[in-house]
C-alpha cells in the first residue's frame, strides 16, 4: 500500500492505495468521480482522458501512486470552466455526441485543442482528434463544434482564459510536424551531417522505442560497408521500394497489410553515419495517403565485432505515428512483432552477404502482410506460456 496526496477538482485528497491501481479505477471507485469512462483501458481510445497538472492523460493506463502530489481534473471540475461551457453547448448545436460514452474524454481534448491551436484548421483538428475515438458520430459533429469555438473565440474573447500549454518546437525534443513529405533541406543537402545524439525516445513526448540486435556471419568492415549501401538496405526491408536516392538521402514507399488495413507510406529519409565509432542513424517521416496517418521514425545501428567473422549489430527503432494507425503503436504485440521484423532483417542482410537469395526475395516489391508474422508472434508466446519448445 501507497499513501498519496493528490489535488481532484480543486479538493485534497489523502488515502492508502495499491500501487497496481490505474488512476481511472481510483477516480471511479473511491472518488465517485464516474464522468471518467473506461473503454479499451489500454490507452487506445481516450475515452478516459483526464488532465493531470494540466496535461492531458490516458487515466486507464496512469498508476494512480504516480500522480501524487499533483493536480488532477476530471470531466466533473469544469462547471465553472467558460471554454468548457462553450464546448459543451457547440457540441449540443452540432450534433458532436450520441451514446456519450467517448464525449467526457472528447471534451476535455478538444479543450485542449482549443487552447494549443487557436487557428486550427479541420486538418489540425482531426489530427489532433486522432488519439480519441468516437463510435458512434463520424466525427464530423465534433470537427465542427470545435471549428465553431475556434472562431466564437475569436470573435467574443474569454476575458480570463486559460493559459495555453507550450508547444515545444525544439527538434531535439519533439517531432516535426510534416505537413508534405517530400525531401526536406536537410534531407536534399550533400553536406557530411555528424551522427548526433538526440534526446532518446522515452523522454520524447508520444515517441515508442524499442531495441534489440542480432549477429551477421562476417566481419565488421564488411558489414559496415553493405549497410551504407542504401539500395541494398532497402532490399532487405519486406515491403519496402527505393524510389529515389542521391547520396545518403532517399524517398520510398512500404506497404503493410494487417488483417483488413492497408497502409502504404511515402516519405524521405536521411542517414548519418558515423565511420569511426560504426554507428549511423537513418532519419525520416512519411504518410499514408489512404488514413493520412503521420510516421516519424529514427532506426540507429551500431556495429560491434564478435571475433573476426561476426558482427553484432544493435538496432534501436524510434518511432511515432499519428493519425488513425496511432492506435496500433502501443501494444506489447506490436513490440514482438517489430523484433520480429528485426531478426528477418538480420537475416536477409546475411543472405545478401552471402550472396545468395533472400528468404521471401519478393517481398520486397510486394505489400508486407503483417497477418501471418503477427500470428507466428502469438503462436510464440502461447507456446512460451505453455512451456513448449519450437
Amino acid at each position: 500500500m501507497s499513501v498519496i496526496e493528490l489535488t481532484i477538482n480543486d479538493r485534497a485528497v489523502r488515502g492508502d492505495i495499491e500501487s497496481r491501481v490505474h488512476l481511472g479505477d481510483f477516480l471511479r471507485d473511491t472518488q465517485n468521480l464516474t464522468g471518467t469512462h473506461l473503454g479499451c483501458e489500454h490507452g487506445v481510445c481516450g475515452a478516459c482522458t483526464v488532465l493531470v497538472d494540466g496535461e492531458p492523460v490516458r487515466s486507464c493506463i496512469t498508476f494512480a501512486v504516480a500522480c501524487d502530489q499533483q493536480k488532477v481534473r476530471t470531466i466533473e471540475g469544469f462547471d465553472e470552466d467558460e471554454l468548457m461551457q462553450r464546448l459543451r453547448r457547440a457540441f449540443s448545436i452540432h450534433h458532436g455526441l450520441q451514446c456519450g460514452y467517448c464525449t467526457p474524454g472528447m471534451l476535455i481534448t478538444a479543450r485542449d485543442i482549443a487552447r494549443r491551436f487557436p487557428d486550427a484548421d479541420e486538418a489540425r483538428i482531426r489530427l489532433e482528434l486522432s488519439g480519441n475515438l468516437c463510435r458512434c458520430t463520424g466525427y464530423m459533429g465534433i470537427v465542427a463544434a470545435i471549428k465553431a469555438v475556434l472562431q466564437e473565440l475569436k470573435e467574443n474573447p474569454i476575458a480570463a482564459a486559460p493559459a495555453a500549454r507550450a508547444i515545444v518546437s525544439d527538434a531535439t525534443t519533439a517531432a516535426p510536424a510534416f505537413e508534405t513529405f517530400a525531401a526536406t533541406p536537410a534531407f536534399a543537402s550533400k553536406a557530411p551531417v555528424a551522427v548526433s545524439n538526440d534526446q532518446p525516445a522515452a523522454q520524447r513526448k508520444g515517441w515508442t522505442a524499442i531495441d534489440d540486435s542480432f549477429v551477421v556471419p562476417f566481419a565488421i568492415d564488411k558489414v559496415w560497408a553493405f549497410m551504407g549501401d542504401l539500395p541494398s538496405v532497402t532490399s532487405c526491408l519486406p515491403g519496402a521500394e527505393l524510389v529515389e536516392h542521391d547520396g545518403e538521402s532517399v524517398k520510398g514507399r512500404i506497404a503493410i497489410k494487417f488483417g483488413p488495413m492497408s497502409a502504404n507510406f511515402a516519405g524521405a529519409a536521411r542517414l548519418e553515419r558515423d565511420d569511426a565509432a560504426h554507428r549511423a542513424v537513418m532519419r525520416g517521416a512519411g504518410q499514408d495517403n489512404i488514413s493520412r496517418s503521420r510516421a516519424n521514425g529514427d532506426v540507429t545501428y551500431a556495429l560491434t565485432s564478435e571475433g573476426d567473422t561476426q558482427t553484432r549489430v544493435a538496432v534501436t527503432l524510434e518511432y511515432m505515428l499519428q493519425g488513425p494507425l496511432a492506435q496500433f503503436s502501443r501494444s506489447g504485440l506490436v513490440k514482438d512483432f517489430v523484433r520480429r521484423m528485426i531478426a528477418d532483417f538480420g537475416a536477409r542482410i546475411t543472405a545478401q552477404l552471402s550472396g545468395g537469395a533472400a528468404p521471401e526475395a519478393s517481398a520486397s516489391s510486394a505489400k508486407f502482410n503483417a497477418g501471418s508474422l503477427v500470428w507466428s508472434v502469438v503462436w510464440g508466446r502461447i507456446k512460451r506460456l505453455f512451456g513448449k519448445g519450437d
